[in-house]
C-alpha cells in the first residue's frame, strides 16, 4: 500500500488549506484513512479519521474546524482545514489501518503511513 499526500504549504492564521491523500489500494472494508500530525518538540498526534462506511472521528482540537471526506472512486481522503492556527503547524501524515486503530491514535501491525507533508501557519 502506498499513500501519497498533497496540498500542504504556508497559510496565514485564520486561513484554510485542503490536504489530500490517495491510497494505492484499500486493504479491507474494515479499514479507514486517518490524518496525524507532528510538530517540532511535540509528540505525533492523531487529528481525524474516516471509515470506508463514512464514519468520522475528530480530535477536540480540530473539531468544527477540519472536515474529512472520502472519495471511494479515487481512493482519496481529503481534509479541509479551516480557521488554521499557528499550533496547527507541523508535518501531516496520512495513515491507513483498521478504523478503531485510527480512532485510538495508534497504528497496528497492518497499518501504513504516508511520507508526510508540511503545513505551516504563520503570518
Amino acid at each position: 500500500v502506498q499513500l501519497v499526500e498533497s496540498g500542504g504549504g504556508l497559510v496565514e492564521p485564520g486561513g484554510s488549506l485542503k490536504l489530500s491523500c490517495t491510497a494505492s489500494r484499500l486493504t479491507s472494508i474494515y479499514f479507514g484513512l486517518g490524518l496525524f500530525r507532528h510538530a517540532p518538540g511535540k509528540k505525533r498526534e492523531d487529528v481525524a479519521a474516516i471509515g470506508l462506511d463514512g464514519r468520522t472521528y475528530y480530535r477536540d482540537y480540530v473539531l468544527h474546524r477540519f472536515i474529512i471526506t472520502f472519495d471511494s472512486a479515487q481512493n482519496t481522503v481529503s481534509s479541509q482545514m479551516n480557521q488554521l492556527e499557528p499550533d496547527d503547524s507541523g508535518i501531516y501524515y496520512c495513515a491507513e489501518d483498521h478504523y478503531p486503530s485510527l480512532v485510538r491514535g495508534r497504528l497496528g501491525p497492518l497499518g501504513y503511513w504516508g511520507p508526510g507533508i508540511q503545513v505551516t501557519v504563520s503570518s
